[in-house]
């Protein structure tokens, strides 16, 4: 059961999201499933890449670029669709 804080904090990170995506700049995504260093980046075109923080921690490095279809699957499955 979802608590008001934790829906608030569902709406404030979802209308984060938007702000970026809607000023052209990526959204990070996190995930317990990853790595500690590896999250998702989704773009304003709809695109969503795995990166992992560069060895020198000043930038990512793209792992993988994901398909349209596949970038709609992890929306929906972090509730972002």
């Amino acid at each position: 059961m979802v608590t008001g804080i934790e829906q608030k904090g569902t709406n404030a990170v979802k209308k984060l999201r938007l702000e970026r995506l809607g000023k052209g700049l990526p959204f990070m995504i996190n995930s317990r499933e990853l790595p500690a260093e590896q999250c998702y980046f989704e773009y304003p075109d709809g695109v969503i890449r795995l990166v992992k923080i560069s060895t020198d921690k000043t930038d990512f490095v793209v792992l993988k670029e994901y398909s349209k279809k596949e970038s709609s699957t992890i929306r929906n499955k972090f509730h972002l669709a």
